[in-house]
């Protein structure tokens, strides 16, 4: 309840700070258009693909073989859902690190002292954010691989195995929303992974909650910056609050202004 809490403060916060919601929207509209397009793709040549996929099936029966290819196109299409909404967050952090960097310390900003002295030059940032969202990457495919093929075994892959799935993906999505205050903090990956497997319960309460929401077509857009801003607040605020008080966020209005 703790890690849920924390999407709807940084709900509040956006609501709060309405063109810094704005601000926030741009590089994840220009995401969400290109993955769209993706999953367009993807939908309408899936069961060419599942044919391409399947030739052992060529000799089989109409009705058996039609309903094989089926069940792989869906397959094929609903592990394409997944696996963009497990990367939609890196790629859109990457893509609007300016963005979110920034929107992420305005955040703390109306919680007090912002944390400083471990800050890189963008062409150092933005290669350390791809192999740090790579190695996320490579962790969540090692747990999904095998949640997929779980879920072609009748019952367990119809309830345990979405369960499974969705924890998985959604702790991975706080470990990416999180980077940024975590690294103003001078956190490496391993720390940040250390400090999130501390805190499982509000981590997975965090992501599983955005996980599902990214599910919602372009929900995942209009709640990202809130999801950012919700990270900062769980950063200042629990996992690293002994750190740097969380404070109470400030009145000033000059936090409206791009």
């Amino acid at each position: 309840m703790d890690g849920i809490g924390f999407f709807f403060q940084g709900l509040r916060w956006v609501a709060r700070y309405p063109r810094w919601w704005s601000f926030g929207l741009i590089p994840a509209l220009i995401v969400f258009v290109l993955y769209a397009f993706g999953l367009y793709f993807l939908g309408t040549n899936a069961l060419d693909i599942a044919d391409w996929a399947t030739p052992f099936a060529d000799g089989w029966g109409e009705a058996a073989r039609t309903a094989l290819r089926g069940v792989v196109a869906l397959a094929l299409f609903g592990a394409g859902l997944v696996l963009s909404v497990v990367t939609f967050t890196a790629v859109t952090l990457i893509v609007g690190e300016p963005f979110y960097e920034k929107l992420s310390e305005k955040v703390e900003e109306t919680y007090g002292e912002v944390p400083t002295g471990h800050e890189l030059p963008l062409w150092k940032s933005i290669p350390r954010s791809i192999k740090d969202s790579l190695v996320t990457l490579c962790w969540v495919l090692l747990f999904t691989i095998p949640l997929f093929f779980l879920g072609f075994v009748p019952v367990i892959g119809q309830t345990v195995v979405p369960v499974l799935g969705a924890l998985v993906s959604g702790f991975f999505l706080t470990v990416e929303l999180t980077t940024l205050a975590l690294e103003r903090r001078g956190m490496v990956r391993k720390s940040r992974f250390a400090l999130l497997r501390r805190n499982k319960a509000t981590s997975l309460g965090f992501g599983v909650l955005l996980f599902l929401l990214f599910l919602v077509p372009f929900v995942a857009v209009i709640a990202m910056p809130a999801a950012v801003a919700g990270a900062a607040i769980m950063v200042r605020t629990r996992l690293a609050a002994p750190a740097f008080p969380a404070g109470r966020p400030g009145g000033d209005t000059h936090f409206g202004r791009i």
